[in-house]
């Protein structure tokens, strides 16, 4: 099975599954437009908290594609080099090929945030609908902060899935929970590191969606302003629920790439 296939199923897996603590943690991320999850289930029923997923899914399957297939050829033409250690392979691929993958779909992520933090279609109609009445320019709002962050992000997520793997299959004699445990924690511990960047880039993710969101200039701004109202502590806004939905997201997504290269190689 081709990695661009193994890298598509795991991300339409892993993020159907957790759509709805995705939606919990881009809430927290933006109280300002006054949404809770109990709140949206009233409104809207149950089938509310997978509320632009279809858009995440038409997002992550080429995104994952890309990620994991340009992951898997960088490490092994990295892996040829005699003076990097396997560390710094697994880091620059990850870099190389989450840069990449992104930019490829970046649209799309501004979509499905907007999608989501709607309330009875009260702003779009659906994904055409946002495209016809947002510029090019702010449905990429945000790419600078994306790449800054994204790209650290999923280069220490393999890295450390590949050292959480390594100790996990020393402790654990059961493969599905090493699998699981180490991309869990790889994710918990990439988001760590990497957090405020995503609170900024939703935060410019939807400017003009409506007149309760703050108005920005860039990341300098947002960063500015953030710690004016709230202090260090507001970049970190939501943080909890990131970690609730990381876990199992990305322990999600490594269990399916291992047993999908397992039914490969079978």
């Amino acid at each position: 099975m081709d990695n661009l296939i193994i890298g598509a199923i795991a991300g339409a897996v892993s993020r159907t599954l957790t759509a709805p603590l995705e939606l919990y943690k881009i809430q927290k991320q933006n109280q300002f437009l006054h949404q809770t999850t109990t709140s949206i289930i009233k409104k809207e029923g149950i089938k509310s908290l997978w509320k632009g997923n279809l858009t995440n899914i038409i997002r992550i399957v080429p995104q994952m594609s890309l990620n994991y297939s340009l992951f898997s050829k960088s490490k092994n033409y990295l892996s040829e080099t005699s003076f990097l250690t396997q560390d710094q392979v697994h880091f620059l691929s990850g870099a190389f090929s989450g840069s990449i993958s992104i930019i490829s779909i970046y649209p799309l992520e501004t979509i499905r945030t907007r999608l989501s933090l709607q309330t009875n279609k009260q702003y779009y109609n659906g994904i055409f609908d946002i495209i016809k009445k947002t510029k090019i320019k702010k449905l990429y709002g945000g790419l600078k902060m994306t790449l800054l962050g994204y790209t650290p992000y999923n280069a220490l997520h393999f890295m450390f899935y590949e050292k959480y793997l390594t100790f996990f299959k020393q402790h654990i004699d059961n493969h599905s929970g090493s699998y699981l445990l180490a991309g869990g924690f790889s994710g918990i511990t990439s988001l760590s590191f990497t957090y405020p960047s995503d609170l900024i880039r939703r935060r410019l993710q939807l400017q003009d969606m409506s007149k309760y969101i703050p108005k920005y200039t860039g990341i300098i701004d947002v960063i500015q302003k953030i710690l004016t109202k709230q202090g260090p502590s507001g970049l970190y806004k939501g943080l909890l629920p990131a970690y609730i939905k990381i876990f199992p997201t990305i322990a999600i997504q490594f269990w399916v790439i291992e047993y999908l290269k397992e039914l490969r190689n079978h």
